[in-house]
């Protein structure tokens, strides 16, 4: 996936405009107008329309540089069976560090959702081996955790004073995390 944050700095730094870039972007359903806007978007983060596999190759010849510093390889554990609040403590633990000492933080961390943001860890790691990435050089980019509700099965209640009831609420969550070549 195109890290949008790299895109901005190579573009600032090679002093390349979303115009000029647009020029190597032309292909077919993009004109050169769409193009320019695609580019906006990408360097803001908003991926609309969706950079194809193509249009980043194209970038990255634009602005002389491998294809593999302009992505980020991202992984993620959906529905995790852990409230978001308890697995924020520990992705922030991890964000902007070198993976080798994001996973030994995570070995050495006492919690419960330390294992599965350690498991999401490896897989995008993996993710960027495969891709031929310097594996030596990723660090964690970002590592974000969104609410995911109610667990699906856990709808029971807890007896209370004078027939009540009330809900036990089991939490879910969505963890993400992107390394990055450095």
């Amino acid at each position: 996936m195109l890290n949008p944050n790299k895109l901005r700095e190579l573009c600032q730094l090679r002093q390349v405009g979303a115009s000029e870039l647009a020029g190597q972007l032309v292909r077919g359903g993009l004109d050169k107008k769409k193009a320019a806007s695609a580019v906006v978007n990408w360097q803001k983060g908003l991926f609309k329309p969706k950079p194809e596999s193509e249009d980043i190759r194209h970038l990255a010849a634009a602005l002389s540089v491998e294809v593999n510093d302009l992505i980020g390889w991202r992984s993620s554990c959906r529905f995790a069976p852990l409230s978001a609040r308890k697995a924020r403590l520990v992705t922030q633990l991890i964000v902007g560090r070198s993976v080798q000492d994001a996973m030994d933080i995570l070995k050495f961390t006492r919690k419960r959702a330390a294992t599965i943001v350690d498991k999401v860890l490896r897989a995008a790691v993996a993710d960027a081996d495969e891709q031929q990435a310097d594996v030596d050089s990723l660090y964690v980019s970002t590592a974000r955790v969104d609410d995911a509700g109610v667990r699906i099965g856990t709808k029971r209640w807890i007896p209370k004073d004078r027939g009540r009831a009330h809900p036990i609420r089991k939490k879910a969550c969505h963890i993400y995390v992107t390394v990055t070549q450095a």
